[in-house]
């Protein structure tokens, strides 16, 4: 029997990639909590799986995979049967440049929020910085709602690798208590990824013992 194992705190965002798609593929898998308040990512055992220390990593039998959406990838290709990813060039490139897009442009946006904001205490807040972020992510919620425009998800009628990459960051944009503004596309997206049992399980968890931590 094969075995997955993924190492990484639930509270990191890139490891919810992860444990999304590990739930919506049923895959029987283990987790262990590395960083944050866990620690262990410093550990020689650890970094032999990744040097530089950061989740989330995936050990599948022998196999080690690190970075996110290298991950995600990688079980979209072993486990999905070409319906997370696929097989055909064209068609994987539609959902691949989402991917990257969201690495390139919605990542920043969504950090200098999350992190400008929410995981900075209150006396060291750059108020400026967090209103350019704030902008940022709006922009990047536009290209969304164009994509969005004639179809429930990124690449299609189903849900893809790119939604899980770009999806991912919804929900604490949603929670948190500084408003950024979702066009009615983004929401009803934003509402059918919700209704998924991984994003529900994974992504809608609780955060807040990131408040004010400007630690990893």
């Amino acid at each position: 029997m094969e075995k997955i194992e993924i190492f990484g705190r639930h509270t990191s965002y890139n490891v919810q990639k992860v444990l999304w798609l590990l739930e919506e593929l049923a895959i029987v898998y283990s987790h262990t909590p590395v960083g944050g308040r866990f620690g262990g990512n410093d550990t020689a055992e650890f970094l032999a799986m990744n040097p530089q220390g950061k989740v989330p990593v995936l050990k599948h039998d022998d196999k080690i995979i690190r970075e996110s959406n290298t991950i995600v990838r990688y079980l979209a290709d072993v486990f999905s049967g070409g319906a997370w990813i696929s097989p055909r060039a064209y068609q994987r490139s539609l959902a691949e440049q989402w991917m990257d897009w969201s690495i390139e442009k919605f990542e920043p946006a969504f950090v200098g929020v999350f992190w400008g904001y929410y995981r900075t205490p209150v006396e060291a807040r750059d108020n400026d910085e967090i209103a350019a972020s704030v902008v940022k992510c709006e922009a990047c919620m536009a290209v969304l709602a164009t994509a969005l425009a004639d179809k429930p998800f990124l690449t299609g009628k189903q849900a893809s690798v790119a939604d899980i990459a770009t999806g991912v960051f919804l929900y604490r944009l949603d929670a948190i208590d500084l408003p950024v503004a979702m066009p009615p596309a983004v929401l009803a997206w934003y509402q059918r990824l919700s209704d998924m049992k991984g994003y529900q399980r994974w992504v809608m968890s609780d955060f807040t013992e990131l408040r004010g931590r400007s630690s990893y």
